[in-house]
């Protein structure tokens, strides 16, 4: 037990490790900004310059580091208890060999809830290690060992799974951070170019602000691609497990299955006002469990009293009472 426990310690730390690189990153790209460039080189060649660039430089630093931490320290929502077979029916399933009858059990329990979609082979999906039956979009991770309502991937760089709680936070985090190398590379540009044709004199700043030229538009054309990825999914509603696998629903795999029109699917994601879109603050429609789709109706009284049978309270989710 005593190894096996230190195994695991040593790797959650080794995950740290992206994260601790891209903070170092951003660290030293404040100072090459902050220090080598605006106080070292253009407080020398404009005032008005220097403080401009602070201040639009600052507002999206403020905004790339907001979004990336809840990013980071967003815990992943995992199924409530009322998707965990009950206690008969769990002793019936772990005392049960047969497969098939296991799969009796299982979607005699899911009847109950406001699942829909199944396994390719049409079984009812099932975590042995959580033991749960999961909800519509939920998968297992492995590396945060739970499952993860509407699961899109988990991202080391941020050390955390990307789902339902943080997937707002993880498309704005994409969004600051390609705006903030914009900044860096749009004010940085005509330093560059007079450093490399001595224009400037040489000093111990000239090496930080090419450097940072440099690593400015890498992650800025790495960022922009993934960003541009997300996007896509956030319009077609679809996670990019499900863009990969499509969900299977009783009547087939369906990549389309929980898309309701580019509008609904970007307020699905980033709420119903406009004004938090661009704030990394919760305001994802729903609750993670149930979800409307095209090829099945939900009734949002009959989901959310099943979900509180078990003394959890949920946040309503927004259901049309008209699908399309």
């Amino acid at each position: 037990m005593a190894p096996s426990h230190a195994f695991r310690c040593c790797k959650r730390a080794l995950n740290w490790t992206p994260v601790l690189f891209i903070n170092l990153v951003i660290g030293w790209s404040y100072y090459a900004y902050v220090v080598e460039l605006c106080v070292y080189t253009d407080s020398i060649c404009c005032v008005f310059s220097t403080v401009s660039y602070l201040v639009v430089f600052h507002l999206f630093f403020a905004m790339f580091i907001w979004s990336y931490w809840k990013t980071i320290w967003s815990k992943p929502a995992k199924p409530s208890v009322a998707f965990a077979l009950p206690s008969a029916e769990k002793e019936l399933y772990e005392r049960e060999q047969r497969a098939e009858v296991q799969q009796e059990i299982l979607k005699k329990v899911a009847r109950s809830l406001p699942v829909y979609t199944r396994t390719a082979g049409g079984a009812v999906r099932y975590c042995d290690f959580c033991q749960v039956i999961k909800p519509d979009r939920c998968h297992h991770c492995s590396t945060c060992e739970m499952c993860v309502l509407k699961m899109d991937h988990h991202c080391p760089w941020v050390n955390n799974c990307v789902g339902f709680s943080n997937y707002k936070f993880f498309v704005l985090f994409l969004t600051y951070a390609a705006l903030y190398c914009a900044v860096i590379c749009a004010t940085v540009m005509q330093y560059f170019i007079k450093f490399w044709t001595k224009q400037l004199h040489d000093s111990h700043a000239k090496f930080h602000i090419l450097f940072l030229f440099f690593v400015a538009a890498l992650f800025f054309i790495s960022v922009v691609s993934l960003l541009g990825y997300h996007l896509w999914l956030v319009g077609k509603n679809r996670t990019t497990i499900e863009a990969f696998r499509a969900p299977v629903f009783p009547n087939g795999p369906d990549k389309n299955g929980f898309s309701l029109g580019f509008r609904r699917n970007v307020v699905e994601v980033f709420g119903d006002q406009a004004k938090y879109w661009i704030c990394p603050i919760f305001s994802s429609q729903g609750d993670g469990h149930s979800f409307v789709t095209r090829l099945v109706h939900i009734d949002p009284e009959q989901a959310n009293t099943v979900l509180q049978q078990n003394g959890k309270m949920l946040v309503s989710f927004f259901f049309p009472t008209m699908l399309k």
